[in-house]
């Protein structure tokens, strides 16, 4: 099917319902995105009427709004709105998930050289405290995930294999439906981290075929901070053990026993910040409006042409391999540490942010990357965005060059 490309009428209707396109340039929708405008305006008249209502009274009004959230994030995903736990970002959800597996010792766990810090930290404790082992399949040259690989590392003790989607400090993407089929295969549990993906890519679990997907709602899906979601295959529910309860997790309890709710919300805790949980599903609606299809199609769009007016400045680097590149686009410049480079645009009202090599450690190890830039591109972005920091950084470079090589 023929995806239906967004309009540049589209696009300056998105920049129009968007304020903070009118002050800056936005290329940090990885760290977090400018939110629609009826999100901010949802998150504060919710503020406010708690102010004059109350909480807990306001909460009842919205209530079928309130819970109407899990059944657009389980549109979203194509998930069932029962697998659905609301929580505050991606780092929660993933240590949820990880944390709740029951490990014994010697058990091995499959990860990439694209993890995120918070989790191989996850890893890292888990292999002190629990006795795991964690085995680190490797992109080949081309950058792109070992599949090969990755099945000959199965061993009777794997455990899980856990992935991230998308990394924080480079534009590739994994294979992770094709990583699905070998967990499926192997009746291992699969464990995706799409922080970076999802409101950017079209993520369907039932395609990835995962049992458990950690997502914050700041990045593409342009939500509120604070808010994110945890999406648990409703099978392996009873899997996954809380390492804390409270009274919103519970259907029943008696001075003798509970029994915990059937669905994700076990995982929840009854206090959260209803007014963003109202903002996070604004925003998941918005997208939802537009197409994930159509906002996937325009982010690579914009991204190629990044990649291909940066690589065209002699001076600049750009890091990104793989097969399939998503919005993020990492580089360097000659001359320039990383925050430098960003300093500079920032004075022109050009946001980008920098990549540190702890954010995904064993890949920038292994590429000798201390720092990057990252600029990522969004769906209201716009080409001459793109062309007005290129020629910055010609024009930064220049006046280097001229500095050093006067006539």
């Amino acid at each position: 099917m023929q995806i239906k490309s967004i309009t540049d009428q589209e696009v300056q209707q998105y920049r129009a319902e968007t304020r903070g396109t009118t002050q800056r340039i936005h290329f940090n929708n990885a760290g977090s995105s400018l939110p629609p405008d009826v999100v901010v305006d949802t998150v504060v008249n919710y503020l406010k009427e708690e102010a004059i209502y109350g909480g807990y009274e306001t909460e009842a009004k919205y209530k079928e709004q309130l819970n109407n959230t899990y059944s657009l994030i389980a549109r979203l995903i194509n998930a069932d709105k029962d697998e659905i736990a609301l929580v505050e970002n991606a780092s929660s959800a993933w240590g949820i998930a990880f944390n709740g597996i029951e490990f014994k010792p010697g058990d091995e766990v499959i990860i990439s050289e694209m993890e995120y810090v918070t989790n191989i930290i996850g890893f890292l404790n888990a292999e002190k405290t629990r006795g795991i082992k964690t085995r680190i399949v490797y992109n080949d040259e081309q950058g792109n995930f070992d599949l090969k690989t990755l099945v000959e590392a199965i061993s009777a003790k794997t455990k899980l294999i856990a992935v991230t989607h998308i990394a924080s400090t480079t534009g590739g993407v994994m294979p992770v439906v094709e990583i699905g089929k070998i967990a499926r295969k192997h009746n291992i549990l699969y464990l995706v981290d799409a922080c970076q993906s999802v409101g950017q890519v079209p993520v369907d679990v039932k395609e990835i075929d995962c049992d458990m997907l950690s997502v914050t709602g700041r990045k593409y899906l342009r939500a509120p901070r604070g808010t994110g979601f945890l999406y648990v295959r409703k099978h392996i529910l009873d899997k996954i053990k809380l390492s804390f309860i409270d009274g919103f997790a519970v259907k029943s309890v008696s001075q003798d026993e509970f029994k915990l709710k059937d669905d994700a919300r076990r995982f929840e805790l009854y206090e959260k910040n209803r007014a963003i949980t109202l903002g996070l599903g604004k925003a998941v609606e918005y997208a939802l409006n537009i197409g994930v299809d159509r906002i996937w199609h325009r982010v690579q769009q914009l991204a190629i042409l990044m990649r291909r007016h940066l690589n065209n400045i002699d001076g600049v680097t750009v890091h990104d391999i793989g097969d399939q590149q998503c919005g993020i686009v990492t580089f360097s410049v000659s001359g320039f540490e990383a925050v430098a480079i960003k300093n500079k645009l920032a004075e022109k009202q050009i946001n980008v942010s920098v990549g540190l090599a702890q954010s995904t450690l064993i890949y920038m190890d292994k590429y000798h990357l201390t720092s990057v830039v990252r600029a990522s591109v969004h769906y209201y972005n716009t080409e001459e965005e793109i062309l007005l920091m290129c020629n910055e950084l010609t024009l930064l470079l220049k006046t280097v060059a001229s500095e050093v090589y006067p006539k």
